[in-house]
C-alpha cells in the first residue's frame, strides 16, 4: 500500500508541476513529500524525476510509471471509494483535455459551476487542436469532435455537429453565390488543415441523397477554426464551419450561408476516456454534468430560421 500511495504522490506531482504543490494538495510537508518519491526511486531502482534548481522533468522511466500506473492508482481510489460508500463524494486532481475553440466557448463557461457543485476537485483543462494520446497523457476526459477512431477510449456523445458552408456577404456580392457543389472550384476556399490533413475535399449531399465530392482551394489554410472564422468575416472566402462556432455570426447576418438546398454528414462532440474497468467518481461525475448541460442537441441552434441562412439573390 506504501508503493501505490507513493506512486500516487508521483502522481500527482506530475498533475500539478511542482513537489510542493503536490504537497500541499494532498496535505503533506514538502519535505515528506520529497523523502516518499526519494523511496519510492530506491525502491524501484530508478530515477523518475530529474531536478533542477527552477523546474521537475519526467525521465523516460518516470513516464511509463506514469503511463502504467495511473490505472491502477485510480482503479484502487475507485475501488475503496466504494467500498467505504461515498461514491457521492466527487475529490482529487481532474486532467481534461477540449478542442480549443469548443473549449473555449462552451466548456470553460460550465467549470465555475462544476466547481462549486464539487469543491474537492481541482481541474487541469488543456485546450488543443492535436489529437492527443489520452492515455500516455495522463488525461481522464477529452472533449472530441468528429470521427472517433481510437478503440482504446470509451465515448459519450454529448451533442451533434452540424456542419454548413458559409461566407460574408461582401465576398457573396463581389465574387457571386455558387449554385452547384461544382461552382465552388471557382472560389476562393478556406482549408482546415486537422489531425486528418488537409480537408481540401468538401462532401455535400443533394435532398435526393445524391452525394458530390468537390476538392477546393483558396489563398488561406489553417490548423484553427478560429483563423477560418476570422478570414470568413474579413469576406476572404467560403468556409465550411461547425453552427455552435458560427451560429451568432449567422444571426447577425455578418456570415450567410452557401449552397442551403446541401447538407454535410453530420458527426458528433463527445466526452471519451480511456478504458478502466472502474472510473473515478470525479470522472464520471463530470462526464454527466456535461451530458446534463448538452442534453438539448444543438442548442446554439436556436434563432436560426431560413431567413438568417439564405444567401444573397445571384447576379
Amino acid at each position: 500500500m506504501d508503493r501505490l500511495t507513493d506512486i500516487a504522490l508521483f502522481l500527482r506531482v506530475l498533475d500539478l508541476g511542482s513537489i510542493s504543490a503536490a504537497a500541499r494538495n494532498l496535505g503533506l510537508s514538502t519535505a515528506v513529500a520529497s523523502k516518499r518519491l526519494q523511496r519510492l526511486e530506491h525502491e524501484l531502482g530508478v530515477r523518475l524525476l530529474q531536478r533542477t534548481t527552477r523546474q521537475l522533468h519526467v525521465t523516460p522511466e518516470g513516464a511509463a510509471l506514469a503511463a502504467q500506473g495511473r490505472m491502477l492508482v485510480e482503479d484502487l481510489e475507485a475501488l475503496t471509494s466504494g467500498l467505504r460508500q461515498t461514491g457521492t463524494e466527487v475529490t482529487g486532481a481532474l486532467r481534461v483535455s477540449t478542442s480549443s475553440s469548443f473549449g473555449r466557448l462552451f466548456i470553460s463557461p460550465l467549470l465555475p459551476e462544476f466547481l462549486a457543485l464539487h469543491p474537492g476537485v481541482q481541474i487541469s483543462i488543456h485546450f488543443s487542436d492535436e489529437l492527443i494520446d489520452l492515455v500516455s497523457a495522463g488525461f481522464d476526459v477529452a472533449i472530441r469532435i468528429g470521427v472517433l477512431n481510437d478503440s482504446r477510449l470509451v465515448a459519450r456523445q454529448l451533442a451533434t455537429n452540424q456542419r454548413v458552408l458559409c461566407a460574408a456577404p461582401t465576398y457573396l456580392e463581389q465574387h457571386g453565390v455558387p449554385q452547384t457543389p461544382a461552382d465552388l472550384e471557382q472560389h476562393q476556399c478556406l482549408v482546415l488543415v486537422g489531425s486528418l490533413g488537409r480537408q481540401d475535399v468538401w462532401r455535400l449531399t443533394d435532398r435526393v441523397g445524391q452525394e458530390t465530392a468537390t476538392r477546393v482551394k483558396g489563398q488561406l489554410e489553417s490548423n484553427l477554426g478560429e483563423t477560418l472564422r476570422d478570414a470568413a468575416l474579413a469576406g476572404l472566402g467560403i468556409a465550411s464551419h461547425s453552427t455552435w462556432h458560427i451560429s451568432d455570426d449567422l444571426r447577425s447576418g455578418k456570415l450567410l450561408r452557401v449552397l442551403p438546398d446541401y447538407s454535410i454528414a453530420e458527426s458528433g462532440i463527445y466526452a471519451v476516456m480511456p478504458q478502466r474497468r472502474l472510473v473515478p467518481p470525479r470522472v464520471r461525475t463530470f462526464i454527466e454534468f456535461l451530458v446534463q448541460k448538452f442534453a438539448d442537441p444543438g442548442y446554439w441552434n436556436h434563432g436560426l430560421a431560413a431567413s438568417d441562412t439564405r444567401p444573397l439573390p445571384t447576379h
